[in-house]
């Protein structure tokens, strides 16, 4: 195991600008924002060696530009997205080798919240954009539920273990809903009472694991029949798989 750290930089009012370092030297995934990113960089006194994207909403790329700008340095993300500043177009299947962190990530395709987009993972790391929340899921913008449903599934046969670094701190307020589908659910009051002492004491609620969100994030829950049943009765219509559970789940949070 090599002897990175992963620290979020914060950006915007609720971005994380996931930031992978060693002693020496800083990948950063998804910077909206440049500011936080430069100032990150100097107060540790790290070199920049790559920018990792996940997908093109502007949030997520917004500071590219003026950090390329300043460094010389690769720029990894989704080859089927238009994002000008990318140099190495990736899809599932394709690695990326991070050299100066003694590292290499896979890339995923996770389609739904927009077309193209995709995750990097190593043994124990996961970073999804906007694809999978603790507690939620994105909102599907350019996909469609089954799409986004195959996505997340994608994601939940990762091992338990591995951490989960989105890009936005959401928890709490999709806690809220999920209590909302899943009242009774005692790991989720647990939870949100974890949630809401890390939030007080300024820290990030992130990073998340695939095991916890087994126990906690409905969109991972469609099989559970409380789940199922929730899922009905708010949509007032017969649910015959789970596809249609998750569909329901999400139209429901579109409009909580």
């Amino acid at each position: 195991m090599n002897n990175t750290q992963v620290y979020p930089v914060k950006a915007f009012q609720d971005n994380y600008i996931w930031t992978i370092h060693n002693e020496t030297h800083a990948v950063i995934v998804d910077p909206g924002e440049s500011q936080p990113v430069f100032d990150f960089l100097k107060s540790r006194e790290l070199s920049l060696s790559a920018i990792l994207v996940t997908h093109h909403h502007p949030d997520h790329i917004g500071g590219i530009h003026d950090i390329v700008d300043r460094h010389d340095i690769p720029v990894y993300g989704p080859k089927t997205e238009t994002i000008p500043a990318i140099t190495h177009k990736l899809v599932e299947g394709d690695s990326v080798s991070l050299d100066a962190l003694d590292m290499t990530l896979k890339v995923l395709d996770i389609p739904g919240h927009t077309a193209g987009h995709i995750a990097y993972i190593d043994n124990q790391r996961l970073f999804c954009g906007d694809t999978l929340f603790s507690c939620g899921c994105g909102r599907i913008f350019e996909g469609s539920p089954p799409q986004m449903f195959r996505s997340i599934k994608k994601l939940t046969e990762l091992s338990d273990s591995t951490e989960i670094y989105c890009t936005h701190e959401y928890t709490l307020s999709n806690i809220k809903f999920a209590r909302t589908v899943e009242p009774d659910n005692q790991d989720l009051a647990n939870y949100e009472k974890i949630v809401e002492q890390k939030l007080a004491n300024k820290q990030a609620s992130l990073p998340t694991s695939i095991g916890l969100e087994k126990s906690i994030n409905p969109f991972l829950r469609y099989n559970e029949p409380k789940v199922v049943q929730a899922a009905q009765t708010r949509s007032q219509t017969p649910i015959s798989n789970e596809i249609e559970v998750f569909a329901a789940i999400r139209a429901w949070k579109d409009n909580f």
